[in-house]
């Protein structure tokens, strides 16, 4: 098969500042290999992004859930499996996500504003649990880590 134009994946990247303020941008997935898998499986995109400990979870926010002003409690890629959950962070940005949709939290950084308010708030939308795969990652490595540092 010919090599295909090289893909991107699209992604929400919550993260502190300096001042501790956190903000969410869209950033890009872009180190893609043409590679095969082994055997005899044909040749994909594959983006080698981590390598080391980590953790994976299954997450079912039921309806109605609010996650009130918390920080990430590790740093991790979060993919909405189905429902809907929005994300608000410090800075005032509000980010609805539903399935098939990728975020990535990493504000660990954060401080208080003069609300109180830290790191982000997060809950569902609409009239049915929202299911979440999470990945964690070593918070020694990957706390805090910005826009652009995965690439």
């Amino acid at each position: 098969m010919i090599n295909p134009e090289t893909p991107t994946i699209s992604y929400w990247h919550l993260w502190a500042d300096n001042e501790g303020v956190t903000h969410q941008v869209r950033c890009k997935l872009t180190s893609f290999e043409w590679q095969g898998m082994g055997g005899k499986a044909a040749s994909q995109w594959n983006d080698h992004l981590l390598v080391g400990q980590n953790s994976l979870l299954f997450s079912i926010l039921p309806r109605g859930w609010n996650g009130d002003w918390h920080k990430n409690p590790k740093p991790q890629w979060i993919s909405v499996l189905s429902g809907r959950w929005f994300v608000d962070s410090t800075d005032g940005a509000h980010v609805e996500m539903g399935p098939g949709e990728v975020a990535f939290g990493g504000d660990q950084d954060a401080k208080p504003d003069a609300q109180g308010r830290v790191g982000h708030r997060s809950g569902t939308l609409g009239d049915e649990p929202c299911a979440l795969m999470i990945v964690q990652l070593d918070p020694e490595i990957w706390a805090g880590a910005r826009p652009g540092d995965f690439k």
